[in-house]
């Protein structure tokens, strides 16, 4: 079992690019997208570090990925204007409840903030966890299959 570190750390992948291919490779398992369409992505962030995508990662003291999320354009919605959009969040499940989600969101809203960009936005089912961590309702879109998704937002600010 995972001990709790007291300082777990985001890594940004523009920090440690050569984590590229355990991250694309880790989160395609997670969410079941092809693994091309997160090394595309996360080439476009290594080529502009203080850009849009940009990709967060909590490693373990092992080197195993616990815990990641991203910042994209749009996450598979119809709201090009509801951008850019937090993507991806997962918490491996023997690390959850540690506050490792919570660190990552931080994280992403203050370097979007550094960025230059006011709000964040997410599609989600999870509501009460982003409701807890201070992201709001926004309104229904609908996703690239056709089926409605709740949009969340929070400001960086």
């Amino acid at each position: 079992m995972f001990h709790r570190s007291p300082h777990p750390q985001v890594i940004r992948l523009w920090q440690e690019p050569w984590r590229k291919e355990q991250a694309a490779r880790w989160f395609s398992q997670k969410w079941e997208i092809p693994v091309e369409a997160y090394r595309e992505s996360m080439d476009a962030c290594l080529e502009n570090p203080q850009g849009i995508p940009q990709w967060y990662l909590i490693p373990g003291p092992d080197g195993s990925l616990l815990a990641g999320a991203g910042i994209i354009e749009n996450d598979f919605h119809h709201r090009p204007d509801l951008a850019p959009n937090l993507c991806a969040l997962y918490v491996e499940p023997r690390v959850r409840r540690q506050g490792l989600a919570r660190l990552l969101l931080d994280t992403a809203c203050e370097d979007a903030a550094l960025l230059g960009l006011p709000r964040l936005y997410l599609v989600t089912d999870h509501t009460a966890f982003y409701e807890r961590c201070g992201w709001s309702f926004l309104t229904m879109v609908t996703g690239e299959d056709g089926h409605a998704m709740r949009m969340y937002t929070k400001s960086t600010r």
